[in-house]
């Protein structure tokens, strides 16, 4: 009986650790999904220098508005001043108008006016002086009627500019709000991990690999690779915790997320391999991260684990681990808003050697779940592997 339970705990240990999302891939058909990947990427890259000019040019345009904004406030700032000037001349016209009208009033009981007008000469003499003060009085008025129209313009003026200012205002919030657009389309294209000009080069060492190693055209990549490197890779007998204790911050698949995020109250946590393998890549990554890559051999099929984000990294590509190996450890490298341990699976690998290029990569993810036991919940602490 002990014999039996022992036959089929061995049968669901091997079901459980065959890899899922695997498909059996071609030298001829890995070519094809390299050709049409780096055709994508040259497209990509066109339409990322399209949108950079197109940003460029609405750089240029608000660049353009923010002058005209700058020139509309210094004439309305002239305007303002223009219009103080001319009330206070107004005032002072005034002023020399009361005093003229003083003049001219009855004066102890006589009227200065006349006074002046009849103490000529002769008529000619009396014409001009009548002539002075209609001029004298007609020009003050004048003057004042000038300076009430100059005020009023200017008014009329500041008002057309404050109209222009608003309209330059939401033309360049049109044109912001643009750029953003643009900027948000080009962000889509660009990858944060990797960037568009790594998955071209790794694309093409793809091949390069594949070819090298000797596969034929329509022989299965993964077979190949068994074929001519199988012992190099020792045998998953079992997946761990790549920690000794933690808890879970964000689930796989979640909003996209390709891995699952592993969390410590100690932020530099030691961090060892998920099962036994060979560390397949070590880089830092577009953003900065620290980034490891472990290849595993699980009943004759490869499955690639990676660790992102740490703090140190303690082996080198091609070195033999196994779960006890101590590989890391955990950190807040590259983008990332605190210490953690970004963990994938995947059943291939963008880099030379791994199968796929990175569009296929994303495809490619495993719930790291389904191998390894963490708990349900989020932030729910484990401890032991």
């Amino acid at each position: 009986m002990k014999k039996i339970s022992s036959i089929i705990l061995l049968i669901l240990l091997a079901v459980f650790l065959v890899p899922v999302n695997t498909s059996a891939k071609t030298l001829k058909q890995l070519e094809d999904e390299v050709n049409k990947f780096t055709a994508d990427l040259e497209s990509k890259n066109n339409q990322i220098a399209a949108n950079d000019a197109e940003v460029a040019e609405i750089k240029k345009k608000i660049a353009d508005i923010e002058s005209q904004i700058s020139a509309i406030q210094n004439e309305t700032a002239v305007l303002e001043q223009e219009i103080k000037e001319s009330n206070v001349e107004i005032a002072e016209k005034s002023e020399q108008s009361k005093s003229l009208f003083q003049y001219i009033q009855v004066s102890e009981g006589e009227n200065a006016y006349l006074e002046y007008i009849f103490g000529a000469t002769d008529v000619t003499d009396m014409v001009y002086r009548m002539a002075v003060v209609e001029q004298l009085t007609e020009y003050n008025d004048q003057i004042m009627d000038e300076l009430t129209q100059l005020i009023e313009d200017n008014k009329v003026r500041k008002e057309e500019l404050a109209t222009k200012n608003t309209e330059l205002e939401n033309l360049t919030k049109e044109l912001e709000a643009e750029q953003e657009k643009i900027n948000a389309e080009t962000a889509s294209i660009k990858d944060a991990m990797p960037t568009v000009e790594q998955q071209k080069r790794e694309a093409e060492k793809q091949l390069a690999y594949y070819k090298k190693l000797g596969c034929g055209e329509n022989e299965d990549i993964n077979s190949c690779e068994m074929r001519v490197n199988g012992n190099s890779v020792p045998s998953a007998s079992g997946f761990y915790r790549p920690m000794m204790s933690g808890y879970v911050t964000q689930n796989w698949m979640n909003a996209g997320h390709l891995g699952i995020d592993l969390s410590n109250t100690n932020k530099t946590i030691e961090i060892y391999p998920v099962a036994s393998g060979v560390v397949f890549a070590k880089y830092y990554d577009s953003a900065g991260a620290l980034v490891l890559k472990i290849r595993h051999n699980v009943n004759g099929k490869y499955i690639y684990s990676t660790y992102a984000h740490l703090s140190a990294w303690y082996v080198n590509v091609g070195d033999v681990v196994t779960p006890d190996t101590l590989i890391g450890r955990m950190g807040n490298t590259g983008n990332s808003t605190g210490a953690h341990l970004h963990l994938e699976l995947t059943t291939c690998d963008w880099h030379a050697g791994g199968g796929c290029t990175w569009s296929t990569y994303q495809k490619s993810t495993i719930n790291p779940r389904q191998y390894i036991g963490f708990p349900s919940g989020l932030r729910v602490w484990w401890n032991g592997r």
